[in-house]
């Protein structure tokens, strides 16, 4: 089996599994493969471990069902994804979100995929697509139909590298920073969501470029400004970009493509 094989198939168990008693050993059985082969190939590729992976797509639906149904209790969410108590759920929602659940439930955050899916990386087409984590936005595709002429205003971290040299915890903050830095300047009905490593898109709800362009411009304003980690104040930077679909027929990858596109065009 190809290592690509072999992701798409770890991926898809994962996915099915989330709500389940998942272990790694059961992942390698259903993938025909050793247990060490698994681990290697998936941080190999992935840049993260398969436990780390689980927890943080846990986490990422947990959020979900957090907002949008206020009758479950906490509890009741953490037995959902696998956790017998509400402290052991606590620390690992706070692990990603770096809030308690019950503080994340009662900020004013609208819902956005963290850690959204993983897919397989393309051996095709562009060389730097090649070289981007493809995540799986597909859940908004009929969103985006309904919001072909509207803007996109899309963001990517830069000089991620020496932040996550102080350590990956900081990293992981940092990448949470852009997002709450995209709700902050949004609208009611703009939505933030996730493309890639440390790439995320906010879809306006709006066909006017100058309204896109005001929201970039007050990403842009936020350049520099420090988020904590561990009692260190780290600055923090965007690359800003505004694009529009191409008109046409909405494909999934082209669209993703050309999100990644116009935030390298905006870098140059």
């Amino acid at each position: 089996m190809s290592q690509i094989s072999l992701l798409a198939n770890s991926l898809s168990y994962i996915e099915e599994h989330l709500t389940s008693n998942i272990k790694t050993e059961d992942i390698a059985a259903a993938c025909y493969c050793s247990k060490s082969t698994l681990e290697k190939m998936f941080h190999c590729l992935n840049h993260i471990s398969i436990r780390d992976y689980i927890v943080r797509r846990r986490m990422t639906l947990a959020a979900k069902v957090l907002l949008e149904n206020s009758s479950i209790s906490v509890l009741e969410v953490a037995i959902q994804y696998g956790y017998s108590s509400n402290e052991a759920f606590t620390r690992a929602f706070k692990q990603v979100w770096n809030c308690t659940p019950a503080e994340y439930r009662k900020s004013n955050l609208k819902y956005s995929a963290l850690f959204p899916r993983l897919l397989c990386p393309t051996t095709e087409g562009d060389p730097y697509m090649r070289e981007r984590k493809p995540v799986d936005i597909s859940e908004l595709y009929d969103l985006f139909l309904e919001r072909r002429n509207c803007y996109f205003v899309c963001t990517d971290i830069k000089c991620l590298v020496p932040i996550n040299e102080i350590s990956h915890k900081a990293g992981d903050l940092a990448i949470l920073e852009s997002l709450n830095r995209l709700h902050q300047v949004s609208g009611t009905e703009d939505i933030a969501f996730r493309i890639g490593g440390d790439e995320f898109t906010l879809l306006t709800n709006s066909t006017d470029v100058n309204y896109a362009q005001s929201l970039a411009d007050k990403l842009v304003a936020l350049n520099g400004n420090t988020f904590d980690y561990e009692g260190q104040e780290i600055p923090l930077t965007l690359h800003v970009a505004v694009t529009k679909q191409d008109e046409g027929i909405l494909k999934y990858n082209h669209l993703f493509s050309q999100l990644h596109n116009a935030i390298r065009d905006g870098k140059e």
